[in-house]
């Protein structure tokens, strides 16, 4: 079982133009800040928003805009679970992940629910009303909701983002063994990397409508392409003309980095190899640049100290070197890296 999905919808001054392969017992995580496109694409793909292009579901056309084909939303075998739960009020928690079966006409869809439950750890809560429950337990709820109507396509939409952040890494675990269990296709979309990273066997990165990047958790992250990427990997990145052992930034600076090659590439710096002087370093450091500190934010047990300068860097220090420093908004200060320490890739 397989979902194959080519999908343009233009609409508002926005396009979405996205390729989308996933297979069965494969979680991905559709990654990308507010605005993408992320909910669009799975608002698409369950059919509330006609598209230009191809859905195919464990080999059924779901829709083909070439043949007209259009399948409507409540035959495609596909369970949604939206970010704010949407449990009826009205019905018990039996009742809400029964309601899916009843609209099946399955005459065991009390007795199934109940079983759905039961596996949960939440058959206490069967007669229970939804404004009764915990957050957590109102989202598992509505993810047991649409398993129990076995759908082949299993989309969330920001699964965990209504959750108290005292309780998502209990709720990530929970939601992470149930999508172990469930055969179908897989698929959430988030703008929070440790969830797509818990989660995901597969990252894809939607930026602007469009496909920036995909892989592995450990892939994407090790070779960001795209500033989104390289803020939640949490490093430095840089854009330009590679020519033998340099890179030319597109504002004229220079940095040095052996074997750099030619064209057209990306190099990555992390803040730790980032260094911070009140005054020019002695020796013979390639890389170094005067400028001013932009901002001082507490990471932890670390300091991460942006500059602005010819080549803008976030040097993660320890709080006593910003004491030694004299770190603040505004103070000057001189970057140097170690030309061994940029990772350089073709963009």
């Amino acid at each position: 079982m397989t979902l194959n999905a080519r999908i343009k919808i233009q609409r508002d001054g926005f396009e979405l133009d996205v390729q989308l392969d996933v297979d069965e017992g494969e979680t991905v995580a559709v990654l990308g800040p507010n605005g993408a496109g992320k909910t669009t694409l799975l608002r698409a793909l369950s059919g509330l928003i006609p598209i230009v292009g191809r859905v195919e579901l464990a080999g059924e056309v779901l829709e083909d805009s070439e043949t007209r084909v259009r399948v409507p939303t409540e035959r495609r075998h596909v369970g949604l679970v939206f970010q704010d739960h949407v449990l009826f009020p009205h019905l018990t928690v039996l009742d809400n992940i029964a309601f899916g079966l009843q609209a099946q006409h399955r005459a065991d869809a009390r007795h199934v629910a109940r079983d759905w439950l039961q596996r949960a750890g939440l058959e206490d809560k069967a007669t229970s009303m939804p404004r009764e429950l915990s957050g957590g337990q109102a989202q598992r709820v509505a993810l047991l909701r649409t398993l129990a109507t076995e759908p082949r396509l299993l989309l969330l939409d920001e699964p965990l983002s209504a959750l108290d952040v005292t309780i998502r890494a209990e709720v990530r675990r929970e939601l992470s063994r149930q999508l172990a269990s469930f055969r179908g296709v897989r698929l959430l979309v988030t703008h929070d990397p440790l969830e797509a990273i818990a989660l995901a066997d597969r990252i894809v990165v939607l930026e602007r409508g469009h496909v920036v990047q995909s892989g592995t958790p450990e892939e994407v992250t090790a070779r960001p392409r795209s500033r989104f990427v390289a803020d939640l990997a949490g490093v430095n990145l840089l854009r330009g003309k590679a020519h033998g052992d340099h890179i030319k930034l597109a504002n004229g600076a220079s940095v040095a980095a052996p074997e750099a090659g030619e064209g057209d590439v990306f190099a990555v710096i992390h803040p730790r190899a980032v260094s911070l002087f009140l005054m020019r370093p002695e020796g013979t450091p390639r890389n170094v640049w005067q400028g001013e500190t932009e901002n001082v934010d507490l990471h932890g047990e670390r300091v991460r100290v942006r500059v602005n300068g010819p080549v803008p860097l976030v040097a993660e220090v320890t709080p006593s070197a910003v004491r030694e420093l004299h770190l603040h908004a505004g103070a000057p200060v001189w970057i140097a890296v170690k030309a061994t320490e940029i990772s350089v890739y073709p963009a």
